[in-house]
């Protein structure tokens, strides 16, 4: 834990650096914790701003509002519409940098409005994330945006522990995507797709697999779940209820993937 603390301690000395704080925000792990470290150190001085976007559960939206008034600090909803960007919605290797950089454009205007000095853009990115397909990171390049949890070093399993420690309720909470990263390369992006893939993503939370994903595959719904929940969804009670409700939504065929849950598998298809 020294070496935790250790981290943490580097966390905050890099935060008071600045002046003021406006924290890309989504009520997930690593952002509620970096939220809350940075609201330790600056009080005041930090600002929220969330996307209200079609890209992510409503609940995700609702939970950042309460997790942002339960710390503390002033919390601002933009909408990023996503899907009114003709090259997002092609949805290329470069939907993720598209996406970011139309996000932080966007908080960019916000603070311009609000007329913030001496604000500095900072996101929730960790040690874990350099490991997988991020092209976001080039936006976040481009606009001069830190990632402090990086920056420290931080991974996730250490701001799970830190977080658990300062009382945080997200430090359990699993891991968070946009919808897009259900859809394969250049399959076009749309409402009613992404509608139908969190449909059915969420008969499976409802039947209790938190740490889930469904991914697209046109009339074939592919279930991604922990290898550990195999013998539940095996249950012939919740599995033909899985099947029922999935193909309610509009899929032909379901099918569960030996492989288990795997972090932005989508990109093992990237062209």
């Amino acid at each position: 834990m020294e070496k935790l603390y250790i981290k943490k301690e580097n966390l905050k000395k890099n935060l008071r650096l600045f002046d003021c704080l406006v924290v890309a925000f989504s009520g997930g792990v690593d952002s509620t914790f970096l939220l809350a470290v940075a609201h330790e150190v600056l009080k005041e001085k930090v600002i929220a701003v969330t996307s209200h976007s079609s890209l992510h559960f409503n609940e995700e939206r609702t939970d950042a509002v309460r997790l942002a008034k339960k710390i503390g600090v002033k919390h601002i909803i933009i909408n990023s519409n996503e899907l009114s960007l003709e090259e997002f919605c092609l949805n290329t290797h470069e939907r993720c940098y598209i996406c970011k950089k139309n996000l932080f454009q966007e908080m960019e205007k916000v603070i311009n409005i609000a007329k913030v000095k001496s604000a500095v853009i900072v996101h929730g990115a960790n040690m874990d994330d350099l490991d997988d397909y991020r092209p976001g990171f080039r936006a976040a390049e481009e606009f001069n945006i830190t990632a402090p949890l990086i920056t420290a070093g931080l991974t996730k399993a250490e701001i799970r522990k830190l977080s658990q420690k300062m009382g945080l309720e997200t430090w359990n909470k699993p891991s968070m995507s946009c919808l897009a990263t259900r859809i394969p390369y250049y399959t076009n992006i749309s409402e009613k797709l992404l509608v139908k893939v969190a449909g059915a993503e969420r008969v499976l939370k409802d039947a209790g697999f938190e740490d889930c994903r469904v991914r697209y595959h046109g009339d074939v719904a592919r279930i991604e779940i922990s290898a550990s929940s195999f013998q539940k969804i095996m249950q012939v009670n919740i599995r033909t209820d899985i099947i029922k409700k999935i193909k309610e939504i509009g899929f032909i065929y379901v099918v569960l993937d030996l492989d288990g849950y795997v972090q932005g598998s989508m990109n093992r298809m990237r062209i």
